[in-house]
C-alpha cells in the first residue's frame, strides 16, 4: 500500500505497550492536537518498510477527549506490519495519517432502545471508544457488549470494561451495561462457549444476558474477523434484521476487524 503524501501524516511517538498475550498487544501513542475522530472510526498507522512505508488501519480504543491514542492489535508471525509493531517500545516513531476514517459509528442508527456490540478478537477496540462517549449512555436503555475470543487470556480490557459502569460522566446510567465474554476453545467460568451466530440462533445469548433481541428495539454492531461478520450478519437477516444504510435506516452495522 502506498504511503500518503508527506503532508497527510504526522510522525508520532510510542508511549507504552501492553502485552496481553504473545500474539495480542495494545499500545498508546502521542496524539497531535488537530487529530479528530468519531467513536468507532479508525486511523491509518505507518511504519518503515524497505524504501517506503507499510500502512494498516486500526480502530481507536480511547475516548475522543483523550490526550493520547490507544490501539489493540494482534501480532501476525512474520506479518509485514505487526512484526515490526511488536518490536516497538516507548520513544519509537510511528506515523499517523492526519484524517480518521470509517462509518462504523452510531450515526448509522436513527432510533432504537437497546444497543448490542458484538465483536471477536480486536473487534473489541471500536466498542471501547463508543462506550467512552457520554451520549451513548443516555441515548440507549440498555448496552450489551459481547466479546468472543479463542482463549480466556485474550479477554482484554476486562477491568477497564468493569470500571466503565462507575465512570463519573455517566455513573447514573452505569447499570445499563452488560458485558458477556465468550471463549470458544476452552471452558471458563462466566463465559459462553459457542460462536456468535450459534448463540444468536439458539437463544443462548439472550438467556445469558437476560435481554431480548427484537428488530423493533435492538440496534446491533458487528465487528471482527470477516467470517464471523458474514455468518452473524446472515443469521440476523434470517431473524428479521436489515443492514442500516443512509437511504434506508435499519438495525445492523458491520465492520471487518483483524
Amino acid at each position: 500500500m502506498a504511503a500518503p503524501a508527506e503532508e497527510k501524516y504526522t510522525v508520532e511517538h510510542m508511549l507504552s505497550v501492553h502485552r496481553w498475550t504473545d500474539t495480542l498487544l495494545s499500545f498508546r501513542m502521542s496524539r497531535p492536537a488537530g487529530f479528530r475522530f468519531t467513536p468507532g472510526q479508525f486511523a491509518r498507522l505507518g511504519l518503515p518498510s524497505g524504501q517506503g512505508f507499510v500502512w494498516r488501519a486500526y480502530s481507536m480504543v480511547n475516548a475522543v477527549w483523550d490526550d493520547e491514542l490507544e490501539f489493540l492489535s494482534i501480532v501476525v508471525p512474520d506479518g509485514e506490519f505487526t512484526s515490526r509493531l511488536s518490536r516497538l517500545s516507548a520513544g519509537d516513531d510511528i506515523l499517523l495519517d492526519k484524517r480518521a476514517n470509517g462509518f462504523f459509528t452510531l450515526d448509522r442508527f436513527v432510533d432504537g432502545q437497546d444497543l448490542w456490540l458484538l465483536g471477536t478478537g480486536t473487534g473489541l477496540a471500536p466498542y471501547l471508544s463508543i462506550l467512552r462517549e457520554p451520549s451513548v449512555w443516555s441515548r440507549f436503555d440498555t448496552l450489551t457488549l459481547v466479546h468472543s475470543v479463542r482463549t480466556a487470556a485474550e479477554l482484554a480490557y476486562r477491568d477497564e470494561i468493569a470500571a466503565l459502569r462507575d465512570h463519573p460522566l455517566w455513573a447514573e446510567h452505569g447499570h445499563k451495561l452488560h458485558y458477556q465474554p465468550v471463549v470458544t476453545r476452552e471452558s471458563h467460568p462466566g463465559c459462553l462457549s459457542a460462536r456468535l451466530p450459534v448463540l444468536l440462533a439458539n437463544g443462548e445469548l439472550e438467556q445469558a444476558t437476560g435481554r431480548l433481541l427484537t428488530p423493533e428495539r435492538a440496534r446491533i454492531m458487528i465487528c471482527g474477523n470477516p467470517q464471523m461478520v458474514e455468518d452473524t450478519h446472515r443469521q440476523l437477516i434470517s431473524m428479521g434484521y436489515r443492514l442500516s444504510r443512509l437511504t434506508a435506516p435499519g438495525q445492523l452495522a458491520l465492520e471487518n476487524g483483524f
